[in-house]
Protein backbone atom coordinates (compact mmCIF):
# COMPACT_ATOMS: atom_id res chain seq x y z
CA UNK A 1 0.00 0.00 0.00
CA UNK A 2 1.61 3.17 -0.93
CA UNK A 3 2.29 6.02 1.33
CA UNK A 4 -0.62 8.70 1.18
CA UNK A 5 0.29 12.19 -0.82
CA UNK A 6 -0.61 15.30 0.66
CA UNK A 7 -0.40 17.18 -2.42
CA UNK A 8 -3.13 14.73 -4.06
CA UNK A 9 -5.60 15.24 -0.92
CA UNK A 10 -5.21 18.69 -0.93
CA UNK A 11 -5.78 18.97 -4.71
CA UNK A 12 -8.93 17.10 -4.01
CA UNK A 13 -9.98 19.38 -0.87
CA UNK A 14 -9.28 22.96 -3.33
CA UNK A 15 -10.97 21.50 -5.91
CA UNK A 16 -14.19 20.50 -3.63
CA UNK A 17 -13.87 23.28 -1.26
CA UNK A 18 -14.20 25.98 -4.94
CA UNK A 19 -16.99 24.04 -5.74
CA UNK A 20 -19.37 24.49 -2.95
CA UNK A 21 -18.21 28.20 -3.08
CA UNK A 22 -19.17 28.41 -6.41
CA UNK A 23 -22.46 27.09 -5.31
CA UNK A 24 -24.19 30.67 -4.02
CA UNK A 25 -27.60 29.50 -3.46
CA UNK A 26 -26.20 26.46 -1.84
CA UNK A 27 -24.06 28.36 0.38
CA UNK A 28 -26.58 31.47 1.16
CA UNK A 29 -29.20 27.92 2.45
CA UNK A 30 -26.82 26.92 4.76
CA UNK A 31 -25.96 30.15 6.06
CA UNK A 32 -29.83 32.01 6.24
CA UNK A 33 -31.66 28.72 7.03
CA UNK A 34 -30.56 28.78 10.68
CA UNK A 35 -30.73 32.36 11.16
CA UNK A 36 -34.26 32.50 10.17
CA UNK A 37 -35.12 29.49 12.36
CA UNK A 38 -33.61 31.06 15.70
CA UNK A 39 -35.23 34.28 15.11
CA UNK A 40 -38.35 33.01 14.53
CA UNK A 41 -38.32 31.14 17.64
CA UNK A 42 -36.98 34.28 19.74
CA UNK A 43 -39.90 35.56 18.79
CA UNK A 44 -42.57 33.15 18.94
CA UNK A 45 -41.60 32.47 21.74
CA UNK A 46 -40.44 35.09 23.90
CA UNK A 47 -41.56 34.07 27.27
CA UNK A 48 -40.27 31.17 29.41
CA UNK A 49 -41.21 28.71 26.85
CA UNK A 50 -44.62 27.51 25.02
CA UNK A 51 -46.01 24.92 27.31
CA UNK A 52 -48.13 25.72 29.96
CA UNK A 53 -48.46 22.86 32.00
CA UNK A 54 -46.75 21.95 35.44
CA UNK A 55 -43.49 19.82 35.20
CA UNK A 56 -42.71 18.56 38.92
CA UNK A 57 -39.13 16.52 39.15
CA UNK A 58 -39.24 13.03 41.36
CA UNK A 59 -36.45 12.13 43.35
CA UNK A 60 -35.26 9.61 43.36
CA UNK A 61 -36.58 7.11 40.90
CA UNK A 62 -37.85 4.69 43.74
CA UNK A 63 -39.87 7.17 44.74
CA UNK A 64 -42.24 6.10 41.40
CA UNK A 65 -42.91 3.03 43.55
CA UNK A 66 -43.58 4.96 46.57
CA UNK A 67 -47.57 5.19 47.18
CA UNK A 68 -48.89 8.47 45.39
CA UNK A 69 -49.52 11.66 47.51
CA UNK A 70 -52.62 13.54 46.19
CA UNK A 71 -50.69 16.42 45.12
CA UNK A 72 -49.36 13.90 41.98
CA UNK A 73 -53.06 14.05 41.09
CA UNK A 74 -53.55 17.43 40.64
CA UNK A 75 -55.20 18.04 36.81
CA UNK A 76 -51.81 19.71 34.53
CA UNK A 77 -49.25 18.65 36.70
CA UNK A 78 -46.50 16.22 34.63
CA UNK A 79 -44.36 14.11 36.77
CA UNK A 80 -40.66 13.21 35.11
CA UNK A 81 -38.77 10.91 37.41
CA UNK A 82 -35.08 12.35 38.08
CA UNK A 83 -32.04 10.04 38.76
CA UNK A 84 -29.47 12.79 39.04
CA UNK A 85 -30.48 15.30 41.73
CA UNK A 86 -27.65 17.73 40.89
CA UNK A 87 -29.08 17.62 37.65
CA UNK A 88 -32.16 17.74 38.52
CA UNK A 89 -31.73 20.88 40.88
CA UNK A 90 -29.92 22.78 37.80
CA UNK A 91 -33.16 22.03 35.98
CA UNK A 92 -35.27 23.82 38.90
CA UNK A 93 -32.85 26.52 38.52
CA UNK A 94 -33.33 27.22 35.09
CA UNK A 95 -37.20 26.93 35.52
CA UNK A 96 -37.36 23.63 33.36
CA UNK A 97 -38.45 22.19 36.59
CA UNK A 98 -40.84 24.13 38.65
CA UNK A 99 -40.44 21.88 41.29
CA UNK A 100 -38.44 18.92 42.65
CA UNK A 101 -40.22 16.14 45.07
CA UNK A 102 -38.64 13.71 47.30
CA UNK A 103 -41.37 11.56 48.59
CA UNK A 104 -38.79 9.58 50.69
CA UNK A 105 -36.87 11.72 51.91
CA UNK A 106 -39.80 14.53 52.42
CA UNK A 107 -38.13 17.39 51.31
CA UNK A 108 -38.48 19.44 47.94
CA UNK A 109 -36.77 22.20 46.17
CA UNK A 110 -38.45 25.49 44.41
CA UNK A 111 -36.79 28.08 42.73
CA UNK A 112 -37.77 31.25 44.42
CA UNK A 113 -37.58 33.41 41.23
CA UNK A 114 -40.65 30.81 40.01
CA UNK A 115 -44.14 32.00 39.46
CA UNK A 116 -45.16 28.39 38.42
CA UNK A 117 -43.19 27.03 41.51
CA UNK A 118 -44.89 29.68 44.16
CA UNK A 119 -48.20 27.82 43.12
CA UNK A 120 -47.24 24.38 43.22
CA UNK A 121 -45.55 24.36 46.64
CA UNK A 122 -49.37 25.97 47.41
CA UNK A 123 -51.07 23.26 45.89
CA UNK A 124 -48.49 21.17 47.66
CA UNK A 125 -49.43 22.12 50.79
CA UNK A 126 -52.96 22.14 50.46
CA UNK A 127 -53.17 18.47 49.76
CA UNK A 128 -50.15 16.69 51.70
CA UNK A 129 -49.76 19.72 54.69
CA UNK A 130 -46.63 20.83 56.12
CA UNK A 131 -45.03 17.84 55.83
CA UNK A 132 -42.12 18.37 53.48
CA UNK A 133 -39.52 20.17 54.48
CA UNK A 134 -38.74 23.36 52.05
CA UNK A 135 -35.04 24.41 50.09
CA UNK A 136 -34.81 26.69 48.04
CA UNK A 137 -32.39 27.33 44.62
CA UNK A 138 -31.45 30.29 42.66
CA UNK A 139 -31.77 31.20 38.73
CA UNK A 140 -32.94 32.73 36.04
CA UNK A 141 -35.06 30.89 33.33
CA UNK A 142 -33.92 29.51 30.41
CA UNK A 143 -35.81 30.94 27.49
CA UNK A 144 -36.92 28.80 24.95
CA UNK A 145 -34.53 29.90 22.56
CA UNK A 146 -31.33 29.33 24.61
CA UNK A 147 -32.50 25.38 24.96
CA UNK A 148 -33.25 25.16 21.44
CA UNK A 149 -30.74 26.52 19.84
CA UNK A 150 -27.95 24.26 19.74
CA UNK A 151 -30.45 21.88 17.87
CA UNK A 152 -30.69 24.15 15.43
CA UNK A 153 -27.28 24.24 14.75
CA UNK A 154 -26.88 20.39 15.41
CA UNK A 155 -29.70 19.87 12.66
CA UNK A 156 -28.23 22.43 10.20
CA UNK A 157 -25.24 20.54 10.36
CA UNK A 158 -26.69 17.03 10.36
CA UNK A 159 -28.10 17.72 6.87
CA UNK A 160 -24.90 19.46 5.31
CA UNK A 161 -22.49 16.99 6.50
CA UNK A 162 -24.91 14.47 5.51
CA UNK A 163 -26.47 15.87 2.26
CA UNK A 164 -22.98 17.75 1.35
CA UNK A 165 -21.18 14.15 1.62
CA UNK A 166 -23.38 11.42 0.65
CA UNK A 167 -25.00 13.02 -1.84
CA UNK A 168 -22.34 14.46 -3.72
CA UNK A 169 -20.14 10.90 -3.82
CA UNK A 170 -22.92 9.43 -5.17
CA UNK A 171 -23.15 12.33 -8.03
CA UNK A 172 -19.79 11.98 -8.56
CA UNK A 173 -20.39 8.47 -8.90
CA UNK A 174 -23.17 8.26 -11.59
CA UNK A 175 -21.59 11.49 -13.77
CA UNK A 176 -18.84 9.48 -14.13
CA UNK A 177 -15.99 11.65 -11.88
CA UNK A 178 -15.24 8.77 -9.88
CA UNK A 179 -13.81 6.74 -12.64
CA UNK A 180 -11.94 9.05 -13.79
CA UNK A 181 -10.58 9.74 -10.65
CA UNK A 182 -9.96 5.81 -10.39
CA UNK A 183 -7.45 6.14 -13.55
CA UNK A 184 -5.22 8.66 -11.57
CA UNK A 185 -2.63 7.80 -8.67
CA UNK A 186 -5.35 9.32 -6.37
CA UNK A 187 -6.47 6.25 -3.93
CA UNK A 188 -9.69 5.73 -2.03
CA UNK A 189 -8.19 6.84 0.90
CA UNK A 190 -7.09 10.02 0.12
CA UNK A 191 -10.19 10.88 -1.95
CA UNK A 192 -12.14 10.02 1.35
CA UNK A 193 -9.80 12.35 3.58
CA UNK A 194 -10.22 14.75 1.38
CA UNK A 195 -14.16 15.12 1.39
CA UNK A 196 -13.91 14.86 5.23
CA UNK A 197 -11.50 17.78 5.64
CA UNK A 198 -13.25 19.90 3.25
CA UNK A 199 -16.78 19.20 4.65
CA UNK A 200 -15.54 19.44 8.09
CA UNK A 201 -13.78 23.15 7.78
CA UNK A 202 -16.80 24.47 5.63
CA UNK A 203 -19.43 23.36 8.14
CA UNK A 204 -17.94 24.36 11.04
CA UNK A 205 -17.14 28.22 9.73
CA UNK A 206 -20.75 28.35 8.54
CA UNK A 207 -21.69 26.98 12.09
CA UNK A 208 -19.46 29.44 13.77
CA UNK A 209 -20.70 32.36 11.50
CA UNK A 210 -24.43 31.66 12.27
CA UNK A 211 -24.17 31.14 15.80
CA UNK A 212 -21.80 34.88 16.18
CA UNK A 213 -24.45 36.51 14.15
CA UNK A 214 -27.69 35.37 15.82
CA UNK A 215 -26.30 35.62 19.07
CA UNK A 216 -25.50 39.27 18.29
CA UNK A 217 -28.87 39.65 17.89
CA UNK A 218 -30.26 37.03 20.14
CA UNK A 219 -27.58 37.02 23.09
CA UNK A 220 -27.55 33.24 23.93
CA UNK A 221 -27.18 31.98 27.35
CA UNK A 222 -23.50 30.73 27.55
CA UNK A 223 -22.12 29.35 30.81
CA UNK A 224 -19.62 27.26 29.45
CA UNK A 225 -16.46 27.67 27.34
CA UNK A 226 -16.52 28.49 23.29
CA UNK A 227 -13.22 26.10 22.82
CA UNK A 228 -15.28 23.26 24.75
CA UNK A 229 -18.52 24.09 22.22
CA UNK A 230 -16.15 24.22 19.18
CA UNK A 231 -14.89 20.49 19.93
CA UNK A 232 -18.50 19.24 20.80
CA UNK A 233 -19.29 20.06 17.11
CA UNK A 234 -16.29 19.39 15.77
CA UNK A 235 -16.47 15.99 16.58
CA UNK A 236 -20.12 16.30 15.69
CA UNK A 237 -19.47 17.17 12.61
CA UNK A 238 -17.04 14.53 11.93
CA UNK A 239 -19.20 12.13 12.71
CA UNK A 240 -22.04 13.09 10.53
CA UNK A 241 -20.01 13.25 7.73
CA UNK A 242 -18.09 9.72 8.51
CA UNK A 243 -22.34 8.75 8.17
CA UNK A 244 -22.57 9.99 5.09
CA UNK A 245 -19.90 8.55 3.81
CA UNK A 246 -21.20 4.93 4.82
CA UNK A 247 -24.50 5.72 2.71
CA UNK A 248 -22.71 7.04 -0.31
CA UNK A 249 -20.01 4.31 -0.41
CA UNK A 250 -21.52 1.58 -2.64
CA UNK A 251 -24.56 3.50 -3.66
CA UNK A 252 -25.09 4.68 -7.60
CA UNK A 253 -28.46 6.08 -7.73
CA UNK A 254 -29.04 9.70 -6.34
CA UNK A 255 -32.72 8.72 -5.62
CA UNK A 256 -31.69 5.94 -3.74
CA UNK A 257 -29.23 8.12 -1.61
CA UNK A 258 -31.44 11.04 -1.23
CA UNK A 259 -33.85 8.23 0.11
CA UNK A 260 -31.46 7.10 2.07
CA UNK A 261 -30.11 9.75 3.93
CA UNK A 262 -33.42 10.93 4.56
CA UNK A 263 -33.93 7.83 6.23
CA UNK A 264 -30.89 8.61 8.87
CA UNK A 265 -31.91 12.53 9.25
CA UNK A 266 -35.29 12.64 10.20
CA UNK A 267 -34.90 10.13 13.07
CA UNK A 268 -31.88 11.61 14.28
CA UNK A 269 -34.19 15.21 13.99
CA UNK A 270 -37.38 13.88 15.72
CA UNK A 271 -35.66 11.48 18.11
CA UNK A 272 -32.31 13.42 19.28
CA UNK A 273 -34.11 15.88 21.42
CA UNK A 274 -34.03 19.16 18.87
CA UNK A 275 -37.55 20.34 19.52
CA UNK A 276 -38.75 19.20 22.84
CA UNK A 277 -37.32 17.46 26.17
CA UNK A 278 -37.25 13.76 25.46
CA UNK A 279 -38.16 13.66 29.25
CA UNK A 280 -41.09 11.94 30.21
CA UNK A 281 -41.46 9.81 26.96
CA UNK A 282 -41.11 5.68 27.00
CA UNK A 283 -37.46 4.42 28.18
CA UNK A 284 -37.13 2.45 25.11
CA UNK A 285 -37.32 5.61 22.75
CA UNK A 286 -34.84 7.20 25.20
CA UNK A 287 -32.44 4.07 24.60
CA UNK A 288 -33.36 4.24 21.20
CA UNK A 289 -31.87 7.76 20.86
CA UNK A 290 -28.72 7.32 22.48
CA UNK A 291 -27.99 5.25 19.40
CA UNK A 292 -28.28 8.85 17.02
CA UNK A 293 -24.80 10.21 17.11
CA UNK A 294 -26.99 13.81 16.77
CA UNK A 295 -28.14 12.77 19.99
CA UNK A 296 -25.00 13.29 21.76
CA UNK A 297 -23.93 16.78 19.71
CA UNK A 298 -27.49 18.69 21.15
CA UNK A 299 -27.07 17.19 25.14
CA UNK A 300 -22.78 18.05 24.88
CA UNK A 301 -24.04 21.28 23.53
CA UNK A 302 -26.46 22.14 25.93
CA UNK A 303 -24.49 21.07 29.09
CA UNK A 304 -21.80 23.50 27.72
CA UNK A 305 -23.99 26.76 27.51
CA UNK A 306 -27.09 26.38 30.11
CA UNK A 307 -24.98 24.87 32.77
CA UNK A 308 -21.56 25.02 32.18
CA UNK A 309 -20.56 21.95 31.91
CA UNK A 310 -16.70 21.22 31.34
CA UNK A 311 -14.95 18.87 29.26
CA UNK A 312 -15.02 16.05 32.23
CA UNK A 313 -19.06 16.35 32.60
CA UNK A 314 -19.23 15.57 28.58
CA UNK A 315 -16.73 13.14 28.16
CA UNK A 316 -18.72 10.28 27.54
CA UNK A 317 -20.73 12.17 25.26
CA UNK A 318 -17.30 13.02 23.53
CA UNK A 319 -15.70 9.71 23.16
CA UNK A 320 -19.08 7.98 21.80
CA UNK A 321 -18.94 10.89 19.41
CA UNK A 322 -15.35 9.58 18.60
CA UNK A 323 -16.29 6.14 18.86
CA UNK A 324 -18.98 6.68 16.07
CA UNK A 325 -16.68 8.42 13.70
CA UNK A 326 -14.05 6.09 13.67
CA UNK A 327 -16.71 3.31 13.38
CA UNK A 328 -18.29 4.67 10.09
CA UNK A 329 -14.74 6.08 8.69
CA UNK A 330 -14.09 2.21 8.57
CA UNK A 331 -16.97 1.25 7.17
CA UNK A 332 -16.80 4.08 4.11
CA UNK A 333 -13.18 3.36 3.62
CA UNK A 334 -13.91 -0.64 3.49
CA UNK A 335 -17.28 -0.21 1.43
CA UNK A 336 -15.98 2.58 -1.30
CA UNK A 337 -16.43 1.69 -4.89
CA UNK A 338 -15.22 3.92 -7.44
CA UNK A 339 -17.66 2.62 -10.16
Amino acid sequence: MRTPSRRRIYAVFKARNREFLRDRSSLAWNILFPVLIVIAFAVIFRGEGAVEQYKVGLYPLAAERQPATPFLATRGLDAIPQDDLNAALRKVEHHQLDLLLDLEGRRYWVNDSSPKGYLLERVLWGTAGHGFAKQTVSGRAVRYVDWVVPGVLATNMMFSCLFGVGYVIVRYRKNGMLRRLKATPLSAFEFLVAQVASRLWLILGITVLVFLGTNAFVHFTLHGRYLDLLLVFTLGAISLISLGLVIAARTASEELAGGLLNLASWPMMLLSGVWFSLEGTHPWVQKLAQLLPLTHVVEAARAVMLDGAGLAEIALRLVVLALMALLFLLLGALGFRWE
